[in-house]
């Protein structure tokens, strides 16, 4: 059985792997083991810090990937190429970018195992699939402002393009459109309910870090 370590930004991450990507790896042959980034316990950390969790895993003969948000990264925490990258207005070719340099970062050959992984703009993206997940999860009560979590589904296709405004992003959103919203225990339940393979159709460059890691 292949054994693939994905380093998980925080806990409603770490969730997500261990209720959603476990089972589904599984029956591939494939285990997934999920830690949160040790040093922080949960939360982002430099990329000097990361890199060298990132080698120390590496070196346990396993795939190791990255389950981190773009949005939030400090410019200061010096992640690879991450100035130049903010020159490229297409996100997709700018995580396509940065993913890369973090790899050419990773000395040869244990690089070579390396799956490096940005979720653009942040997990909480990937929950913008249907109104109808929302409608069969919560209350009427509870959906405090459904027009506008409609209007955010239809206006994004693709939902991880929803943008990363401090005051916008795709978690500060979800607080606002439901009432008592936790990361942590509503961000897999919901994705769970979407289920996996709808979420890899609107999503673009999830959808190609799954198909990465199924043929890794």
């Amino acid at each position: 059985m292949k054994r693939v370590i994905i380093i998980c930004e925080g806990p409603t991450e770490l969730e997500f792997c261990r209720e959603i990507l476990q089972p589904y790896f599984l029956p591939k042959n494939i285990y997934i083991d999920s830690p949160l980034i040790k040093a922080s316990k949960g939360g982002i950390v430099k990329w000097g810090t990361l890199k060298k969790e990132i080698q120390n895993y590496l070196h346990q003969n396993a795939i190791v990937t990255t389950l981190i948000d773009y949005y939030g990264i400090p410019d200061s925490y010096n992640y690879p190429a991450w100035i130049e990258a903010k020159e490229i207005n297409d996100k997709y070719q700018r995580m396509d970018f940065l993913e890369q340099e973090m790899k050419n970062d990773i000395p040869d050959p244990l690089n070579q195992n390396f799956i490096p992984y940005y979720q653009l703009h942040e997990f909480e993206g990937l929950l913008f699939n249907n109104i109808e997940t929302f409608d069969d999860l919560f209350e009427s009560s509870e959906l405090i402002d459904r027009e506008k979590l409609l209007r955010d589904i239809q206006d994004y296709p693709n939902p991880e393009l929803i943008n990363n405004d401090p005051n916008t992003s795709p978690s500060k959103r979800l607080q606002n459109y439901i009432k008592g919203y936790q990361k942590t225990l509503y961000g897999p339940m919901i994705a769970e309910h979407i289920t996996l393979n709808q979420i890899r159709q609107k999503c673009t460059r999830f959808n190609h870090w799954i198909a990465a890691i199924e043929n890794s």
